[in-house]
């Protein structure tokens, strides 16, 4: 079964397809405001590109893995998150907080999804 690696470097890959399952590093803003909101609006912006990227898109979502740096946001998160995610198509889902990779990090988001 082939492996496609998409933004390869020498630590990760943002995401690997293999067979007819895409898997996503876990993804954190690129430009990280100080802002849940707008950092997940940023991090669904970049999950959506790297999904298109593998052929396919949010509507075959199978699960998510959602950090939280602090829980008290996660009502902010899940706004922009429902107003993103493809209505009948939601992903099995888990939110924990964990301390992230930098304190400019305040979620952090990662998907598998199928072709």
């Amino acid at each position: 079964m082939s492996i496609k690696r998409i933004k390869a470097g020498p630590r990760m890959s943002q995401a690997v397809v293999h067979g007819s399952t895409v898997y996503t590093a876990g993804q954190v803003a690129a430009d990280p405001v100080p802002d849940v909101k707008k950092q997940t609006q940023q991090i669904l912006d970049q999950i959506d590109a790297l999904l298109k990227e593998a052929g396919t898109d949010k509507t075959k979502l199978v699960a998510a893995n959602i950090w939280l740096s602090d829980v008290r946001t996660f009502a902010d998160m899940n706004s922009v998150w429902d107003a993103w995610v493809s209505p009948g198509n939601t992903p099995a889902r888990a939110t924990v907080e964990a301390k992230l990779a930098g304190p400019q990090y305040l979620v952090e988001i990662a998907v598998i999804a199928s072709l």
